[in-house]
């Protein structure tokens, strides 16, 4: 199953229709050619009363490379920073808190994506990945492009004793590190694709 976070709300891609269906409310779609798909998301994008789509098709595969088809679609990278005290490194963009991450360059893998963005976002260097986390989806639109992100997210630790400095040429206003004990201050402005990530690495309240 893919799971493809759009604001506030959840599309699923999945070739199980008998459990989601029986399980689950909201809107239900069996893929049937690219041009149909559009013309569906497009509706579910302006409905915002139904907070879950969910998309079936046998070949799961697939289903995800017409998916993509509908959208630009882009890769990006970040990381889940630790520091010594075991505090985590958020930041705060438009208003929400966030963890750093951006797109790839060209050529650039994942694991060096994401150390550099680590780096450039909040100033805070010596960052050694200690594993891989989930991959996230969303779409958003870029001057109303729709747009579909995947980014690989990953685990870090540092030695670093440098105080975070947001940078605010990408709209960040604040760099901190966070108690784990106080992570669940952030649930509530926040985006459901960090909630996905935090459940991951089991972080208060999870």
């Amino acid at each position: 199953m893919y799971k493809v976070f759009y604001q506030d709300r959840i599309i699923y891609l999945t070739r199980d229709f008998t459990t989601n269906f029986f399980n689950n409310y909201g809107l239900f779609y069996k893929f049937y050619d690219i041009n149909e798909l559009a013309d569906l998301l497009k509706l579910y994008s302006v409905i915002t009363k139904i907070k879950k789509l969910y998309i079936f098709h046998p070949d799961l595969q697939h289903l995800f490379n017409e998916f993509k088809k509908v959208f630009n679609y882009v890769e990006a990278s970040g990381g889940v920073v630790f520091n010594k005290e075991g505090k985590v490194l958020f930041i705060k963009r438009n208003n929400k808190w966030d963890l750093p991450k951006g797109k790839l360059e060209t050529g650039e893998l994942a694991r060096e994506g994401a150390i550099r963005e680590v780096q450039e976002e909040t100033g805070i260097s010596n960052l050694n990945i200690t594993s891989k986390l989930i991959d996230t989806y969303h779409i958003y639109f870029d001057n109303k492009i729709p747009v579909l992100k995947k980014t690989q997210w990953f685990k870090m630790e540092t030695d670093s004793m440098e105080e975070p400095r947001p940078q605010t040429e990408e709209d960040i206003t604040e760099a901190i590190w966070f108690d784990q004990q106080d992570v669940p201050n952030i649930l509530g402005n926040t985006y459901l694709s960090i909630i996905e990530i935090l459940k991951e690495l089991k972080l208060p309240p999870f």
